[in-house]
Formats: C-alpha cells, structure tokens, sequence
C-alpha cells in the first residue's frame, strides 16, 4: 500500500514518531510518503505544498497522527483533501486528551472522524504497539 504519512512535524520528538513509525510501515510491506523527509531545497510555503500534493497525489491511502489538544491544520487539510479524492484514512491518536464532544462519542473533530474509514485511540501507545494496531488496520482495508 502506498501511505502518506500525515501529522505534525514541528518538534523533534515528533519528527522522531513519524520516522520511526514509516520504518516500521515500511519493513510491514509499505511504500511510505514522510512529508518531512521530502522537504523541498529552498522551504518556502509553495514548495512544500507542491511537494505533499504530489506525495498525496501518489498515495492510495493517509495515515494521520491527530495528537495534540487539537489535530494539526494541516493533517486536517491532508484528510480533507484524500477524502475528496477517495483516497482511504486511518486515523491515529495516542494522545489521551480529548477535544472533542465525547458525551456524543465523537472523541475529536467531527469531520475528522466521519472522513476516515478507521480512526484508532490508543493513549498513551507505544511506538511499536502503534505500528502494530496500523499495520493490522491496512491488512484490513487492503483486503
């Protein structure tokens, strides 16, 4: 399966998540699209934009890190846009806070949650258990 990675990616604690787990996407089979392991030479805005449309264009599938006391703007974007394409979504958040209205169930944004085929909270995850809950989640829809 081919993924783009999705997520924040603005602390080094969070640029070390992202690329460990698409070593670990990556040794279960997958092709995977890190955002920040294809930043452009020169960073400005449009080439980074540029850069992601072109590794969401290529995808079949989003895998979205949506930790934090709000998922990140721009993996909402990312989700948006791969929903209006048909593209698949896989959710992630192993962050226990939850900013949304859990006494409806919706455990964080709304259109988040209704744009993903899967959503999967496990607080407090570990990096490998949540490569493993993924990895079984793609078996999933690929089959």
């Amino acid at each position: 399966m081919r993924i783009y990675l999705a997520g924040p990616l603005f602390t080094t604690p969070e640029r070390d998540w992202n690329a460990a787990l698409a070593a670990r996407l990556e040794a279960a089979g997958h092709e995977v699209f890190l955002p920040q392991a294809h930043e452009p030479a020169v960073p400005s805005g449009q080439a980074i934009f540029e850069k992601d449309m072109a590794g969401l264009a290529w995808a079949d599938t989003v895998v979205a890190i949506t930790d934090g006391p709000d998922p990140d703007s721009g993996t909402a974007w990312e989700c948006g846009y791969a929903y209006a394409t048909g593209k698949r979504i896989v959710l992630f958040r192993s962050d226990f806070r939850r900013p949304g209205d859990a006494a409806r169930g919706i455990p964080y944004n709304a259109m988040l949650i209704g744009s993903a085929d899967v959503h999967l909270e496990m607080d407090l995850a570990s990096l490998d258990g949540a490569a493993a809950a993924i990895v079984e989640v793609l078996a999933g829809l690929s089959g």
